[in-house]
Parts: structure tokens; C-alpha cells; sequence
């Protein structure tokens, strides 16, 4: 498989901005080398449904701005639906123990989020920002859009607070992944 191939699915994988640094480290090359693939891989969707979308030193996937009223219908669709019982659970976790990493909540739930994390965005129930702990992670939180749909005026209004807070502690403490950190 060739090095485009490989950060195509590094990419799709991973749903969200990567640096070219990171792309070099996993795949164990230089970065002149990955930016020529990039390159490579840019050209190569020139006349498709998505592109490549840079930022410094970051890159990730997006759709082609040629497809941006499908893209808009879709997102109204996607929009009106309810969110589920998996958008609710997520939707928790980030209320409660937020601001959180995308790999703490799927270590809570037990399952990949990023398909659910991406909808909330979507919706603007939660926001993104640089991780906590500064290992070029994001960690999701609860959006003043949220809290007012809620109708708190701070999480701490939420109900059981303290005490969920500390049950979700007390969970990632107990977890075989956390005791093998």
C-alpha cells in the first residue's frame, strides 16, 4: 500500500484535523515525504466528492464546496432527527465529566463516539477545544446553547451533579484500561 493510501485512512479514521508530524511519526517518515504525498493525494481529488483541507501544519478531510447544497440538505435531515439514546448518553458524559477527551468518552461508553461527537458539534450542543492535557488531543464540553436549553444557568444546576460526577470518577477508576495506565 503507498504512503497516500495509508494517510487516506489515517485520515478517515480519524475523523478530525491531524498534523503532519503525527502522520510522519505513525507512518515512520520524514515530513517532506508526507507533504508530497498530501500533495499527491490533493491532486488525486481534484475532480471528486471530497478534498483535502489544510491548516498549517494540520490536515484533514472534508466534502468538495461543489456538493455544499447535498452536504446543507443533509445536515437539515440530519439536524431534525431525534439524537437517541446514544447522542443522549454521550451528551451526559460530556455534561457531567466535561471537558473530556474523545478517548475518555469512548473508554466510558465502550464504544467508538466520533460519529456521535461529530452530530453534537453539528448541532451546537458541544465545542471542541485543544485538549487538557496538551498531548495535541481535543476534549469536548457542553455549549451555553446547551445549558440554556437545559435551562441551567451553570452545570453545577444540573440534577445529582456532585454526585454523578464522582460515580463517572469512581467508573474510570475501576476499568481495566485505566489500571493498566
Amino acid at each position: 500500500m503507498n504512503l497516500e493510501s495509508k494517510i487516506e485512512a489515517i485520515l478517515f479514521f480519524k475523523n478530525e484535523p491531524v498534523s503532519i508530524a503525527e502522520l510522519g511519526k505513525w507512518l515512520g517518515e520524514k515530513p517532506d515525504a508526507v507533504k508530497k504525498a498530501l500533495s499527491n493525494l490533493e491532486g488525486s481529488y481534484k475532480n471528486r466528492g471530497i478534498v483535502l483541507i489544510s491548516l498549517g501544519e494540520s490536515v484533514s478531510l472534508g466534502t468538495h464546496p461543489n456538493t455544499c447544497e447535498i452536504i446543507e440538505s443533509l445536515q437539515k435531515e440530519e439536524l431534525s432527527r431525534e439524537l437517541g439514546r446514544a447522542g443522549l448518553e454521550t451528551l451526559s458524559v460530556i455534561l457531567y465529566k466535561g471537558p473530556i477527551s474523545r478517548r475518555e468518552i469512548d473508554h466510558i461508553r465502550g464504544v467508538n463516539s466520533g460519529f456521535i461527537l461529530r452530530s453534537l458539534l453539528i448541532r451546537g450542543l458541544i465545542e471542541r477545544a485543544e485538549g487538557v492535557s496538551g498531548d495535541r488531543s481535543y476534549s469536548y464540553k457542553a455549549t451555553i446553547k446547551l445549558l440554556e436549553y437545559l435551562g441551567v444557568t451553570r452545570l453545577k444546576d444540573l440534577p445529582d451533579y456532585e454526585n454523578a460526577f464522582k460515580s463517572i470518577e469512581g467508573f474510570i477508576k475501576t476499568t481495566p484500561a485505566a489500571q493498566n495506565e
